[in-house]
């Protein structure tokens, strides 16, 4: 059967436990390091470990077998006995190719911040690799209490990430915000995976449990809810991964942190969807049934995102909010191809999931190069900017059409899985994603010749530097892997074939 399939697992073929390697030696244990380093010699250190961890990633990907659909590379300790928690870490098709890109990015962000962090960079780079160490947590956990653990750990430096290196005046109210809204969010979520727990641990007739409870996630999907608490499970898993995506209209801290907020932040946020990516590992396999049942009810909040977000682009002033704004837009397009329920869309919604990390993530880290050079992002500030920097302006283009998903790009890839996908199945969900897609041309173009075509009107602008040599290599590897995934997309569908199509046989 193929959710038999899907549920396998592998021992690690490389003979050692790397993804612990991954996750504890580094980044973890450099954060540590740079206790006593130097102030001096902790960028070194982050991009160091950061370089080792994409090697370590990479490798993972190499030794993937991409005929095995199941969790390869699972390795499982005991942690907490009593209770019949494991640490259980392990990658499918699924999520496998989040860790090099996981580790791209935050490469990414720490030589953009190569210079422009100058208050304690050895704390900021020791958060940094802490964000990292639970991001890469959440893409490998196979037990749901260590999934959620790696989730609550996310908050603390982002939170003091965005207290201390924020650039708007409001940042501490943002920062504050964003932590309460995720630590409410994670209620459900915990709900959720402990009412799964206690119905496979059952009770007998003295109100005790029968039998021992269950996270290991892999035996969650081998015994599937009933239907009445498939429901349940459902709602819970759903608005606790809604936040986070975020969906709309749970999206509002979304605008407050790109605006106050470092760039770094904003380029984690809008690149890593760990709420879609939640939504896929465990809301849907968990509560199949139940999923299927509210299929309308997903297509409905795709769809309003798509709209929502690109209706509120348009009208933005400012670039850091209408690339809030229309990340809210794109996640309602992952939605709606999660909810199609098809191989074909939940492809379109996995690539459109990797495109974020280099699109969306790699224009922030250039509205954070602008933002260095001009002391803003209000298009009113701007102008003439691609007549003095005109390598920023052309590659901020490139990526903007990236986002668009015009033909030669990753993203032309993406959406066009998820919008035949959609067609098939929620016409006018599908249309209307159409209609949404022709506003993000709208907002996009428009907003781009005034910020950066036109006379140059601010003696700043006139005056910036381009990008230097160091920004312009990070830049050209972003968009090598835009052009690359655009003209080879099997490089992504073919490892993440198998593991879709076993996600969809659980619906069965």
């Amino acid at each position: 059967m193929i959710a038999e399939t899907t549920i396998a697992s592998t021992d690690s073929t490389l003979g050692f436990p790397i993804l612990s390697l991954l996750l504890i030696i580094l980044p973890a244990a450099s954060a540590v390091i740079l206790l006593t380093s130097d102030q001096l010699k902790a960028r070194w250190i982050a991009l160091i470990a950061a370089s080792i961890s994409l090697l370590i990633s990479l490798a993972v990907v190499f030794h993937f077998d991409q005929s095995n659909a199941g969790f390869q590379f699972v390795e499982r300790l005991s942690w907490i006995p009593s209770l019949n928690i494991d640490y259980i870490v392990g990658i499918d098709g699924i999520s496998v190719l989040f860790l090099p890109l996981t580790s791209l990015l935050f490469i990414g962000i720490i030589l953009s911040s190569w210079n422009s962090i100058r208050t304690m960079p050895r704390l900021f780079f020791i958060l940094l690799l802490l964000l990292e160490t639970a991001t890469l947590g959440i893409f490998v956990s196979l037990n749901t209490i260590l999934f959620f653990l790696f989730w609550e750990l996310t908050l603390i430096p982002i939170y003091f990430l965005i207290i201390y290196w924020g650039i708007g005046p409001n940042r501490r109210y943002a920062a504050v915000k964003y932590t309460m809204v995720m630590m409410a969010a994670g209620v459900p979520l915990l709900f959720g995976f402990i009412l799964a727990a206690f119905h496979h641990a059952g009770l007998d007739r003295t109100g005790h449990l029968s039998g021992e409870l269950v996270f290991d996630y892999m035996t969650l999907l081998n015994n599937p809810l009933p239907a009445e608490l498939q429901t349940t499970i459902f709602f819970l898993l759903l608005v606790g991964f809604a936040f986070k995506a975020p969906i709309f209209p749970l999206h509002t801290w979304l605008p407050a942190i790109a605006m106050e907020g470092p760039a770094s932040i904003a380029a984690i946020m809008t690149g890593l969807k760990l709420g879609a990516y939640g939504l896929i590992r465990f809301t849907v396999p968990l509560a199949p049934d139940a999923a299927q049942n509210f299929h309308w009810l997903l297509a409905g909040l795709g769809i309003m995102g798509v709209l929502y977000g690109a209706v509120l682009a348009i009208s933005q002033t400012n670039l850091r909010k209408m690339l809030a704004f229309s990340s809210v837009s794109h996640v309602g397009l992952v939605i709606l191809g999660i909810a199609s329920f098809s191989t074909q869309g939940l492809q379109g919604a996995l690539f459109q999931l990797f495109n974020f990390t280099i699109v969306a993530g790699g224009i922030f880290i250039l509205i954070g190069f602008l933002h260095h050079r001009t002391g803003s992002t209000e298009v009113l500030s701007l102008g003439g900017v691609a007549k003095t920097m005109p390598l920023l302006a052309s590659f901020f283009f490139i990526f903007g059409l990236a986002g668009l998903g015009v033909p030669g790009t990753n993203g032309f890839i993406a959406e066009n899985l998820i919008l035949i996908s959609v067609l098939e199945t929620h016409t006018g969900a599908g249309i209307a994603a159409l209609l949404g897609i022709v506003l993000a041309a709208a907002y996009f173009l428009t907003i781009y010749q005034r910020a950066f075509l036109g006379p140059v009107k601010n003696d700043v602008v006139a005056t910036a530097m381009d990008l230097r040599t160091r920004e312009l290599l990070l830049t050209i590897g972003f968009c090598v892997l835009i052009i690359v995934f655009g003209i080879f997309p099997d490089l992504i569908l073919d490892i993440t074939r198998g593991a879709s199509e076993n996600w969809i046989g659980l619906l069965k």
